[in-house]
């Protein structure tokens, strides 16, 4: 199969070829908004019902800027499929919506106030700031300009300077100047203080861009979602009502851990974070470890073990700490995710360089950890005296200034252990304290190797080591009961800098102990790991020795700037995980297309994993509960039925995407009660209190009905952790099974010529830019040409620009060829060699690229529908034309192309590119080839005879006349260095003759070796026995050339299976070259071939007329390989 070409022309670039293009374009999408083709509704009543449709959707874009080329990259995959299946005949429905809900439009317009009342409606004082003084991170202007005023300003030009960067998303530090980046003019920014206007300035923007990359999107379907649109409103408020009535109800209230920001006072979710999408709750047992300060002040201080010259404790039991303390215990708590392993502690280990705080939990306890663990801790109400989220830090210590303290520790055996050092220790992840079990954890056994080897490097005491060795605490299935040592010593670990290896050694004890271990101590001894570690916590937990501490997986940052925290609060939320829900969702995604073994892992991993969701917030923008007006829902939850609303909401809002106005079913908002929605959407019972009339109702109904459930929904991989699960969840609660969705497509992220898309490093497309600099259709095909797996695609701004080449090139070619076909200057009558095999590969090619499409494989089609049907259409023109032969005498004559095969590639190659290119293939349709009607209503090409024999021996020519050019040139090339400087000498003046020898057979030692390599061939398992060699040489077939021979085979029958057994042609090789020896000898004309002579390998080598080297190259060939001499006329 030919390869997209992503070569870059030579040369300065001109654009008056992609001009023309993008005005074609321009005019193509005029005709089609006044033609109203892509509004496509369900069959009327009386219409045939059973018609095929297709209902494809997209993941509403966020209407807090203008869409990127990566909204575009996946948008395009939605929209070839709707071009594909209107081509196929069926009702193709390509809806789009604009997302609104949650607090990023919020949170910008909060920004953009603030900024307001810095700097002036204008922002002036901004500009004046810049005239006073330079900026201390970033300077949106050269350092030499003067009198720097608003206009003056490109802030997407950026100069840094060093110091810490200003922004991490682009570069800008203030919101205006993320607006003025996507073209708002400056005048205008300080409307978009008010959250409301964003809902109404990138609709259209969004609606525009769209269209301008020739989507097939119904715009009378689209909306905006909170409640703004009374509409939507009312859809959101039926599905939380139905849901919450479910039994067991699918919304639930009560305490549970979230990620919070504190700084808006609610839930920060997926869609409220600028860092941090994806992030969920990590859940620790947090363990108490006492600080034995009696223990050490038992001790003269003089008299203590010293840790770089200072007296362990110095720190802890001076004044200043001891009057903070107040008689209070002290304890540090460390996280860790296997309490199971508390039984084996022998240490603790803190990282010497981190700062810790102590902090106040009541009138008897506080506890040293991080303050990011401190602050997660308060939020979760566990500094029980104190209110909500307050830190009460007593004072502050450093690692080494706890260095030898002794502790004392639940559950294991060892009176009290000691407080050591350990490389690595976060800052940013659990409490900055971690309990040490070298038994089950390699990080924790090679650490104290290190300490053992170097205690004078790491300022520790040996007595504070040797004497603690390991305890078995749990057989870990293969690993035995000192799982730690066994992964160090399998992984030849040697310290704690050999990170790699730990993660991997660290990976395989933790599984192998958890699903495969069996405890060897304590009350639960006898028990499996997976049985007694939730025992063993609650333990811990209800004895006081531990706490329950939650924290975020990751960094996450709200888009009001603020780092989140883990809290525990009463809130609503969506029961996912519990079991019945999940089994139906399970159930939904094994009947589910999803066009990738990674995507389905992907939902089974998500399944696995997911919880319980919170689904109100207190602030931003959405719709609130049904029950309870003072809680909005989050952006997440709202979104997760809504492709049902598409269905009807050109009849509700009528194309006015805030549903201001009634639409054409004449339904005012009001009068969307939920039994109204059960009877359109549930098959509920008709509602008999409605004042809707029943035949508006129905409508609707059938609307749905039609269009439900949608076929396919396409998204980035990204939203499988979330979106696309909901979605899933949603569906099968809200719906029977027949409603369930059919199919979901999951695609990598966008690269732009092999690097990350990113603003800050101006490796950055929006749509609008693609579109200027390259047009819609070259756009979309460079798109198709990225990639269709789960894996990053990468858009080639080499493959755009050739694009607009060919496309140009190829509709002024299809222009001059049917001007010839009018004027009768192209053959007709019946088909020869060369136009046979045109018109078969023209049906590979509507074969191949059918399924393709059918496979949303776009790419494949690029391939198929383009490349290769230009390969073949090149192959026919230079056979039937010569154009594109090399040595072609003037005078010889060609028979010219046919009438009938150029009109059908012409139609065919419009169709199959009609899903990628729509503009370049309507011209085609109906300017080139006059068509009546637009190519939106044309239907598939249908696929004619393939003559499978009659490609192959197409094949074998173009592959014999490769490969005596090929070895011609290489042997003149010899010749020519033969002797090093001394000049070749000329070759004879003269004509030569090309003759080529043919067999029927071939020679009995090859079939002898087959017939041995099927004896010992399995076909179970695609293998060989490895008994080949044996059987060969008792066979006698030790020739130097049967191995070479035998090898060759068998890499066939390993990659195609045991047809490569077959070797007989499915063609007749000595017809096809008698027919093909005019074509044979044009191809060669560059090597002077003036006569080509086919003759029979029996006739030679039983002819004495011939000559020793005729012998010799007729004896050489085999079927499918002929031998070949070249002489001289």
């Amino acid at each position: 199969m030919a390869t997209v070409e992503t070569s870059a022309p030579t040369g300065e670039k001109k654009t008056a070829k992609r001009d023309a293009l993008i005005e074609q374009e321009k005019r193509i999408q005029a005709i089609w908004k006044s033609d109203r083709v892509f509004e496509v509704d369900a069959p009327k009543p009386g219409e045939d019902l059973d018609q095929p449709k297709w209902f494809g959707t997209f993941p509403y874009p966020y209407m807090n800027g203008r869409l990127h080329l990566g909204h575009m990259f996946t948008l395009t995959k939605l929209d070839f499929a709707a071009g594909y299946q209107r081509l196929k005949g069926k009702r193709a429905l390509m809806p789009l919506a604009f997302h609104c809900t949650g607090m990023p439009i919020k949170a910008s317009a909060d920004k953009i106030a603030k900024e307001v009342q810095m700097f002036g409606p204008d922002f002036s004082g901004y500009f004046k700031q810049l005239e006073a003084e330079d900026s201390e991170n970033v300077d949106p202007v050269p350092a030499a300009a003067s009198n720097v005023t608003a206009k003056d300003v490109d802030p997407t030009k950026i100069v840094k300077k060093p110091g810490k960067v200003a922004s991490k998303a682009t570069g800008l530090k203030y919101q205006f100047l993320i607006m003025q980046s996507m073209g708002v003019p400056l005048e205008e920014i300080h409307k978009f203080a008010d959250p409301i206007h964003w809902l109404y300035y990138f609709p259209p923007l969004t609606m525009q861009d769209c269209s301008a990359m020739g989507l097939h999107v119904d715009w009378r379907r689209s909306f905006i979602t909170t409640d703004i649109n009374p509409y939507y409103d009312s859809f959101v408020r039926w599905q939380f009502n139905v849901l919450k009535s479910l039994s067991p109800p699918k919304v639930a209230f009560g305490e549970r851990y979230t990620i919070y920001s504190a700084l808006d006072g609610q839930a920060c979710m997926d869609h409220d974070r600028s860092v941090g999408e994806g992030v969920g709750v990590q859940e620790y047992t947090g363990i108490k470890l006492q600080v034995l300060l009696d223990d050490v002040r038992s001790e003269p201080e003089d008299k203590r073990d010293k840790v770089k010259g200072v007296p362990v404790g110095k720190t802890i039991l001076s004044v200043d700490v001891t009057k903070a303390l107040n008689g209070r215990d002290l304890f540090y708590v460390a996280a860790t995710l296997r309490p199971e392993t508390m039984y084996g502690q022998t240490n603790c280990y803190v990282g010497t360089e981190l700062k810790y705080g102590i902090y106040e939990v009541d009138d008897k306890q506080a506890w040293i950890c991080t303050e990011r663990a401190a602050k997660n801790m308060a939020w979760q109400g566990l500094f029980t005296k104190l209110p909500r989220g307050k830190v009460v830090l007593l004072t502050e210590v450093t690692g080494w200034d706890l260095i030898g303290l002794p502790l004392k520790t639940p559950l294991t055996v060892y009176p009290k252990v000691y407080t050591l050092p350990m490389e690595g220790v976060l800052a940013t992840k659990g409490t900055g304290v971690v309990t040490s079990v070298p038994s089950d954890s390699p990080d924790d056994f090679i650490t104290l190797q290190d300490l053992l080897k170097k205690p004078e490097y790491y300022n520790v005491q040996k007595k504070w080591i040797e004497s603690f060795i390991p305890i078995p605490i749990i057989q870990a299935g293969k690993l035995g009961d000192l799982a730690a040592k066994a992964t160090v010593d399998k992984y030849k670990i040697q310290s704690q800098k050999d990170k790699p290896q730990l993660a991997l050694a660290k990976e395989e004890a933790y599984k192998e102990g958890f699903y495969n271990g069996v405890m060897l101590v304590g009350e639960h001894a006898g028990s499996p790991v997976s049985v007694a570690k939730p025992l063993l916590r609650k333990a811990l937990i209800e004895s006081g020795q531990a706490i329950p501490y939650c924290e975020p997986e990751g960094l996450v940052v709200s888009r009001s700037g603020d780092e989140c925290v883990v809290t525990l609060a009463e809130q609503w939320y969506m029961d996912y995980g519990e079991d019945e829900w999940k089994a139906l969702a399970k159930d939904c995604l094994d009947k589910m297309e999803v066009y990738a073994d990674e995507t389905r892992n992907g939902f089974l991993k998500n399944l696995d994993w997911l919880r319980q969701w919170a689904c109100s917030r207190s602030f931003g923008l959405g719709s609130r509960l049904p029950w309870d007006k003072n809680v909005l829902i989050e952006s997440l939850s709202d979104s997760t039925i809504y492709m049902a609303f598409y269905t009807v909401a050109h009849l509700l809002q009528g194309g006015i995407f805030d549903g201001s106005q009634v639409g054409p079913a004449g339904i005012r908002p009001e009068q969307l009660t939920d039994d109204v929605w059960e009877y359109i959407m549930r098959d509920g019972p008709f509602p008999s209190s409605t004042t809707v009339p029943k035949s508006a109702l129905e409508d609707l109904k059938r609307e749905f009905n039609y269009f439900y459930p949608m076929d396919v929904r396409i998204s980035g991989k990204d939203l499988i952790n979330n979106h696309l699960t909901f979605c899933i969840y949603n569906h099968v609660a809200m719906f029977p099974k027949e409603k369930w969705p059919l199919g979901m497509r999951a695609n990598g992220h966008l690269l732009i010529n092999n690097e990350k898309m990113s603003k800050s490093t101006g490796n950055f497309l929006t749509a609008r830019e693609s579109l200027q600099l390259y047009g819609a259709d070259a756009t979309r095909f460079a798109l198709a040409a990225a990639g269709d797996s789960v894996e990053d695609a990468n858009f080639s701004k080499d493959t755009a620009n050739n694009t607009i080449l060919r496309l140009y090139t190829e509709r002024d070619w299809s222009e001059e060829v049917l001007a010839d076909l009018a004027a009768g200057k192209l053959r007709t009558g019946p088909y020869n060699w060369a136009d046979k095999v045109f018109e078969s590969e023209i049906n590979n090619c509507i074969l191949a690229t059918d399924a393709a499409y059918n496979d949303m494989l776009f790419y494949k089609a690029a391939n198929s529908g383009f490349f290769d049907l230009q390969i073949a259409r090149n192959e026919y023109r230079k056979n039937c034309t010569g154009q594109g032969m090399t040595g072609v005498s003037s005078s010889e004559i060609f028979v010219g192309m046919h009438a009938d095969l150029i009109l059908r590639f012409v139609e065919v190659q419009a169709l199959l590119l009609a899903p990628l290119t729509p503009h370049w293939s309507e011209y085609v349709w109906t300017t080139i080839l006059k068509k009546s009607t637009t190519i939106m209503k044309a239907l598939w090409p249908e696929v004619g005879p393939i003559d499978k024999s009659i490609l192959a021996a197409a094949t074998y020519v173009r592959d014999l006349v490769y490969k005596i050019r090929v070895a011609e040139e290489n042997a003149a090339r010899k010749k020519a260095n033969k002797g090093g400087a001394k000049q070749p000498q000329a070759e004879p003046e003269g004509v030569k003759s090309l003759r080529l020898f043919v067999a029927n057979s071939f020679p009995k030692w090859q079939e002898d070796a087959i017939a041995i390599l099927q004896r010992t061939y399995d076909a179970a398992s695609n293998s060989f026995s490895g008994k080949e060699k044996e059987l060969l040489a008792a066979a006698g077939l030790k020739d130097k050339n049967v191995m070479p021979f035998v090898a060759g085979i068998k890499r066939a029958v390993t990659d195609s299976g045991p047809s490569a057994f077959n070797r007989t042609l499915t063609f007749k090789e000595f017809e096809t070259l008698q027919e093909t020896s005019d074509l044979i000898r044009r191809e060669l004309a560059n090597l002077k071939i003036s006569r080509v002579d086919i003759v029979q390998q029996a006739d030679v080598l039983s002819g004495a007329e011939w000559s020793a080297e005729d012998h010799k190259k007729a004896e050489a060939a085999v079927p499918g390989v002929p031998g070949y001499q070249i002489s001289f006329v």
